[in-house]
């Protein structure tokens, strides 16, 4: 504590003048020169707060750096990177210095000048590293070399094509060979630094030297091997026996007690499976990747964090990972909350018909809690197993159920919206339900949940006996609602006209007249034309339209598309899978990864080649087999010509418009609402009219018929 307090008082404020008093002030007894190192630590303490500018002592500084004082040299050097670039007159002086030292004998002075004038981003200082770089490369000590690679790297960010005219990229290759694996883990480490920023240089790594680094693994710290294992990833196995026998030999990596080391070497298996053809053998590394992303989950939230992001990547790609292990990611009370919502994801992504019920349980206890957004999420989750996993789906609803007796407003929404889904998902099964959700009308206060409400309402429109009065309570807010709502009220109006014209011919012409004229939003106004100018030309058409079958719906939308899912597995471990986004729109200057062609590649595989194969494959589902050239060609004849017809009889028909509109009218007077034409005998029809929206006309129905459906 002592110590701790001494140090604090060094980042007391302290003036320019007095510092520079305390630096050259100097007694023959102080032979270790403490009076300097402290005025120095207060220096470098000042000059690491932003508004405590020291660069008024940058000539005081630069004198005290002939001092043989290691710690001394240490601040010195720190505080000339600090502000060389400002002041690169002054920073001259120091390059003799450094010079100088760079010749010591002590090979720790070598490299912390060495370090420090690859640091400094003045011309001459590069020129003058290049030069002694060299010799230092192949200096006797390994600390000092470890150190003059890194220092290339540095050097190539200063000046590309000053590196690249010289043979120092070369001497780095020749590195490799080195004894040392720290020496041959930071050429590596400056060799790969160098290939990401270059366009000239091609990184490439044959079998036999992947054999070699891989051998010094266990020998490097755990920076090393990490470098070795991101070098890795430039190895493009020949066959399927080079790249199973380098997945064997790294795999014990994984147990790794650094996290880096572990994802990146699970990186590393990832890419090396898709040169493996053995399904057996592929599904044994799967097994061996589980394990280590589990231990991950038990560090700090932050690196559980990134092992979570980075299985929903995996689980994407090699679904046998982690296939037996969800209860792992069930939520800790004391999980941040972006642990927990991503736990949640992969819950939902690993949850089967044989584990359903255990999950259930957990999302149910999820839904109680305090925090609403994961709240939110559980209640969601539970409607998308529903939809995912079919004989569960009754067991979901449930739970849903039980949750909206709750009276929880926010829960109550969430489960509105996702029973919409299950509905769309499996029409005219769990219907039963909906008179639960219409007793909770009066909780909906968020937009999604109201559309979803009122969709459900005009979909079963025929099914709810007070539809139309729920439906009008609804439209008293009409213009007051969001767009989102105002469509939902739209479509659902007209779906209960046509269902039930009776109960929906007073609620329709009121609904057209604020779509089309009463509201400025461009895809309100167009929808509602569209449903007018149906309901008036062809009411049977428009019941096929907006009656039709709906899209499928599918849980699985989440997913990544196919060439990013391709190319994160070539990242994982780093930022961009935090994102799940592809590289170079997380980082702008990254490289973007790429499966190199090989004879051992697995193409049929890979996820873009396996999205392919489905695409082409999709005409001839949906249409069975496809045409014949001379088919084919008559057809978009026929096509063009239908195409001009149809154009013709468009300007026809508006040429013709008030003749067809005064055609309508009934005894003489503008028809609307629930008006029958005769279109053949026996057939009444529903025709629906803009203009006049004040009057209605009651159908005639004859004995016997039902008044709320369409006769046909």
């Amino acid at each position: 504590m002592a110590a701790s307090g001494g140090d604090a008082k060094l980042f007391a404020r302290g003036k320019v003048a007095e510092l520079r008093q305390e630096l050259l002030s100097s007694s023959k007894k102080d032979k270790n020169h403490t009076a300097k190192k402290i005025a120095l630590k207060k220096i470098v303490a000042n000059m690491t707060m932003a508004n405590n500018d020291m660069i008024a002592l940058f000539p005081d500084v630069v004198a005290q750096m002939h001092i043989q004082s290691l710690e001394i040299k240490k601040m010195c050097f720190l505080y000339l990177v600090n502000y060389a670039r400002m002041k690169p007159d002054i920073a001259m002086k120091a390059l003799p210095v450094l010079k100088t030292d760079v010749g010591d004998t002590n090979p720790l002075i070598r490299a912390l000048a060495l370090r420090t004038m690859g640091y400094v981003h003045v011309r001459e200082y590069v020129e003058a590293c290049l030069s002694l770089l060299r010799n230092l490369l192949r200096d006797p000590d390994p600390y000092v070399r470890k150190t003059a690679a890194f220092c290339v790297a540095k050097l190539y960010d200063h000046d590309k094509a000053l590196i690249e005219a010289s043979d120092l990229i070369d001497k780095l290759n020749s590195m490799l060979k080195d004894e040392n694996p720290t020496v041959v883990s930071s050429a590596l480490a400056a060799l790969l630094d160098i290939w990401e920023r270059s366009e000239n240089i091609k990184l490439t790594i044959d079998y036999s030297s992947a054999s070699k680094i891989v051998q010094i693994l266990p020998d490097c710290s755990e920076w090393g091997q990490t470098y070795i294992l991101e070098a890795l990833m430039s190895y493009v196995p020949g066959d399927t026996a080079e790249a199973l026998l380098l997945a064997e030999r790294i795999t014990p990596r994984l147990s790794h007690s650094n996290s880096s080391v572990v994802l990146t070497c699970t990186r590393v298996v990832l890419y090396l499976m898709n040169y493996i053809a053995d399904e057996v053998q592929i599904s044994s590394l799967c097994r061996k990747l589980s394990p280590p992303l589990v231990t991950l989950l038990a560090k700090g939230p932050e690196i559980q964090y990134l092992a979570l992001r980075n299985a929903l990547l995996i689980l994407q790609r090699r679904p046998e990972v982690l296939r037996n292990d969800i209860r792992v990611f069930f939520c800790k009370y004391n999980d941040p909350i972006y642990v927990k919502v991503t736990k949640l994801e992969l819950i939902f992504m690993l949850a089967t018909e044989r584990n359903i019920r255990e999950v259930l349980t957990e999302l149910r206890e999820y839904a109680t809690e305090i925090d609403v957004h994961f709240v939110r999420k559980s209640v969601r989750a539970i409607g998308k197993l529903a939809i995912k996993i079919e004989p569960a789906a009754r067991d979901c609803i449930d739970s849903l159920l039980e949750l909206v007796a709750t009276k929880v407003s926010y829960i109550v929404q969430e489960a509105t919206v996702v029973i919409k889904n299950i509905f769309r998902k499996y029409p005219n099964r769990y219907e039963s339900i909906i008179s639960i959700l219409c007793q909770n009308l009066d909780s909906l206060d968020e937009p999604e949940a109201k559309a979803a409400m009122i969709w459900v309402i005009g979909e079963y429109a025929d099914r709810i006996e007070n539809s139309d009065e729920l439906l009008d309570d609804f439209l008293y807010s009409f213009a007051d609602e969001p767009v989102e709502v105002q469509l939902a009220l739209l479509t659902a109006t007209v779906k209960l006209f046509i269902q039930r014209p009776t109960k929906g011919q007073e609620l329709v012409p009121k609904v057209l007249k604020w779509a089309t004229e009463e509201t400025d939003n461009p895809d309100l106004r167009d929808r509602g034309y569209m449903y007018w100018r149906m309901l008036s030309t062809d009411p049977e058409l428009a019941k096929k339209i907006v009656m039709g079958n709906k899209p499928a719906i599918s849980a699985e939308s989440e997913k990544l598309d196919p060439a990013t899912l391709e190319e994160m597995c070539l990242n994982v471990g780093t930022l961009a899978t935090v994102y799940l986004k592809p590289v170079q729109q997380v980082f702008r200057n990254a490289r973007a990864r790429k499966l190199a062609d090989s004879p051992a590649l697995q193409k049929h595989t890979l996820p873009t080649v396996v999205a392919m194969e489905q695409h082409k494959h999709l005409p001839s589902i949906l249409n069975g087999a496809g045409p014949s050239p001379s088919v084919q060609g008559e057809s978009e004849a026929t096509n063009r010509q239908n195409l001009s017809a149809a154009v013709d009889a468009a300007d026809a028909y508006f040429q013709s418009l008030d003749t067809n509109m005064a055609g309508m009218a009934i005894n003489g007077d503008d028809g609307f609402g629930g008006s029958p034409t005769t279109a053949q005998a026996g057939e009444t029809q529903y025709v629906v009219n803009q203009n006049n929206p004040q009057q209605i006309y009651q159908p005639q129905v004859g004995s016997g018929a039902n008044g709320d459906l369409l006769l046909l």
